[in-house]
C-alpha cells in the first residue's frame, strides 16, 4: 500500500458529500488525511450569511458512570500484527453510551509503536489524520509511526484507533463495488430535469445501501462518541491526560474531546482546523472558496510554464479553460485505456485531488495534458486516489463513513434538488469552476435514513491545559478562517500560522512549523501568539 494514499483529508466530489474527505499527500512524509467533500452547501453567501450564536458544548461530568466502569477498566491484549514494531488491539465499547448493552458492544481496531528512546517516555501519543474516515491505524503504521520526527517518537508511544465505523472498526458498507464505480461517474454538475432525477436517485440509493447493510450503527458514528470512545482509550492506556495531533477532521474530534472532557486535556496538537459553531451550509460554501483559492495558487504556478495544459495566460483564462475541458468531457468522456471512461465528475474530483498538496500539481498538469490529447488514464488514477479504488476495482470503506459521520453531525442544508438548485449562483460566486459540483454535492445527506444528533455548536473547553492550533493560509480542505475561528473559541487555545500552500502544516516540510510544535508536544511550551511560519 502507498504511504502518500493515507494522508490526506478532505475531498470534495458529489460521492459523499461529506465535509472533510481523506484523500492523498503528496510527499513521503506523513501528511493528515485531507479532508473535504461537500455535503452540506450554503443557499448564502460567504461573507453576507447571518451566523446566528451557536451554543456552547457541555462537558460531560468527571466521574465515570457506574454502567461504563467496564469499558474504563478493561484490559488491552496486545498481539504482533504483521507490521515490524508494531503491536495491535481491540477496544470494546458500547454501541449506544446512553444504554450500554454488552451484546451490542462494538470492538475498535487500536495499534500502536511504543516509545522508541532516548529520553523519559512521556505516555501515548494518539493521532487521526481525518477524514471523517481516515484509518487512523494504517496512518501510524505506514507514516506517524515511520515518520513523525524521531525526538517525538522517541518520547511518546504512538497510537491510533480506527474509529466507530471506519476501516477495521466495525466498517460501514453501503454499495458493492460495482454499484459504488456506478455512483462516482454520475453526472455531478446537472444540466437538465432528467440528470437532476438522476443525481438524486444516486444519492438515494447511496443512503438506502448505507441503512440496509448497517442499520443500528448508522445511529451512533458521531463525532462525540468517537470522542468518548477516545477517553476509553485514554484511561486503559493509563494516562490521566489525553495528548494527541489530530489533523482536518481530527481537529473536530480533538476539539469535542476538550469540550466533553476539558480537565483531561494534556496537549492537543489541531492541525488544519474545523469550526464547529458553523452550520453544514456555511461549512461548503466556505469550502468551496478554499479550493477556489487552491486552484489559483495552482494556476499561477502553471501559467508560467511552458507546458501548462491550461495556456500561459492570466489565472482567470486557466480556470476558463478548465471549466471548458469539464463541459467537454461531460459532453464526450475520455478513453482511458480500460472499460472504464473518464466521466466530468471523475475528472473534477482528480483536478480536487490534486489541490490537496502541491506535489501532485505536476502531476495533474501531465494528467490535464494527456486528458486533452484523448487519454483519460491519469487522471482517472488521481480519482481512483481519492475514492480509494484499488486496482482491483475494490473500493476502501472512506467514503461510506465519511458520509455517515457528516450527515449524523449536522443537518443537512437542503430539504430538496430544488432547495440545491437555488443555491447554485452563490456557489459559483464563490467558485466559478468548481461552485456547481459543490453546491449539488450539499445534496447527500438530504436522503440519509438517519436523523442528524448534533448541530452547530461552541466548543470553550474551560478549564483545559493549553491547546495548539495550526492553520495553513491557502489550505483548500479547511480554510484559515477555520483555525480561527476554532482558536477563538477555546479558552486556551493558541494559533500558530503557516502562510502555505497544502492541507495541513505539521510534517510537510516546514522546519519552522515542526519545531513549535515539537517544542509543545515535547515540553509544553506554546509558541508566542500570533506566530508565523512561512
Amino acid at each position: 500500500m502507498d504511504t502518500r494514499r493515507l494522508l490526506r483529508t478532505g475531498g470534495v466530489a458529489f460521492a459523499t458529500a461529506a465535509l472533510l474527505l481523506s484523500g492523498c499527500s503528496g510527499s513521503d512524509d506523513p501528511e493528515p488525511e485531507r479532508g473535504a467533500e461537500p455535503s452540506r452547501s450554503s443557499s448564502r453567501p460567504s461573507d453576507d450569511r447571518a451566523v446566528s450564536p451557536a451554543k456552547p458544548l457541555e462537558p460531560l461530568p468527571e466521574a465515570v458512570p457506574a454502567n461504563l466502569k467496564r469499558y474504563y477498566g478493561q484490559k488491552l491484549s496486545w498481539k504482533e500484527c504483521g507490521v515490524s514494531g508494531f503491536q495491535c488491539a481491540e477496544l470494546k465499547v458500547p454501541l449506544d453510551y446512553a444504554a450500554p448493552d454488552e451484546s451490542k458492544d462494538l470492538k475498535l481496531a487500536v495499534t500502536r509503536k511504543k516509545a522508541s528512546g532516548p529520553g523519559g517516555r512521556l505516555g501515548a501519543l494518539h493521532v487521526n489524520p481525518g477524514g471523517p474516515g481516515g484509518s487512523a491505524v494504517d496512518y501510524v503504521q505506514l507514516a506517524a509511526g515511520v515518520g513523525y520526527p524521531a525526538p517525538v517518537r522517541a518520547r511518546y508511544d504512538i497510537v491510533g484507533m480506527d474509529p466507530r465505523g471506519v476501516a477495521r472498526s466495525e466498517p460501514i458498507e453501503c454499495l458493492t463495488d460495482k454499484e459504488m464505480d456506478d455512483y462516482v461517474r454520475t453526472d455531478a454538475t446537472p444540466d437538465d430535469e432528467g440528470e437532476i432525477d438522476k443525481l438524486a436517485a444516486a444519492f438515494e440509493k447511496f443512503a438506502k445501501g448505507c441503512e440496509k447493510r448497517e442499520g443500528e450503527l448508522l445511529g451512533h458514528v458521531s463525532t462525540v462518541e468517537a470522542a468518548r470512545d477516545m477517553d476509553v482509550l485514554r484511561q486503559v492506556l493509563g494516562d490521566d491526560k489525553l495528548t494527541y495531533v489530530g489533523a482536518s477532521y481530527g481537529t473536530y474530534l480533538g476539539a469535542t474531546y476538550a469540550g466533553l472532557f476539558p480537565s483531561r486535556v494534556g496537549r492537543l496538537v489541531l492541525d488544519g482546523a474545523m469550526d464547529p459553531s458553523l452550520t453544514s451550509e456555511q461549512l461548503n460554501l466556505d469550502q468551496t472558496a478554499g479550493f477556489d483559492t487552491a486552484f489559483t495558487a495552482f494556476a499561477e504556478d502553471c501559467v508560467k510554464l511552458d507546458d501548462c495544459p491550461l495556456g500561459n495566460g492570466s489565472t482567470k483564462e486557466a480556470g476558463e479553460r478548465l471549466s471548458d475541458f469539464f463541459e467537454k468531457t461531460d459532453a464526450r468522456p475520455i478513453a482511458t485505456g480500460e472499460s472504464r471512461k473518464l466521466t466530468e465528475s471523475l475528472a473534477t474530483i482528480g483536478v480536487l485531488n490534486a489541490m490537496y498538496t502541491e506535489y501532485y500539481w505536476p502531476k495533474l498538469r501531465s494528467a490535464l495534458t494527456a486528458a486533452q490529447k484523448g487519454d483519460g488514464a491519469e487522471l482517472l488514477s488521481l480519482a481512483d486516489d481519492y475514492y480509494e479504488r484499488g486496482a482491483d476495482g475494490g473500493y476502501g470503506n472512506i467514503m461510506y463513513a465519511n458520509a455517515a459521520v457528516n450527515c449524523l453531525d449536522l443537518p443537512a442544508p437542503f430539504g430538496s434538488p430544488a432547495e440545491a438548485e437555488k443555491a447554485v449562483p452563490d456557489f459559483r460566486k464563490a467558485s466559478e469552476v468548481f461552485g456547481r459540483n459543490f453546491a449539488w454535492a450539499a445534496l447527500n445527506c438530504t436522503y440519509w435514513q438517519h436523523p442528524p444528533t448534533g448541530e452547530p455548536h461552541r466548543i470553550e473547553a474551560k478549564g483545559a491545559a493549553p491547546i495548539l492550533v495550526v492553520g495553513t493560509t491557502r489550505d483548500p480542505a479547511t480554510p484559515y478562517k477555520w483555525s480561527q475561528g476554532l482558536a477563538e473559541q477555546l479558552s486556551s487555545a493558541t494559533l500558530l500560522t503557516y502562510e502555505g500552500d497544502g492541507h495541513t502544516a505539521y510534517v510537510r516540510g516546514s522546519d519552522c512549523v515542526d519545531s513549535a510544535v515539537n517544542a509543545y508536544l515535547l515540553r509544553g511550551k506554546v509558541p508566542a501568539d500570533g506566530e508565523k511560519c512561512s
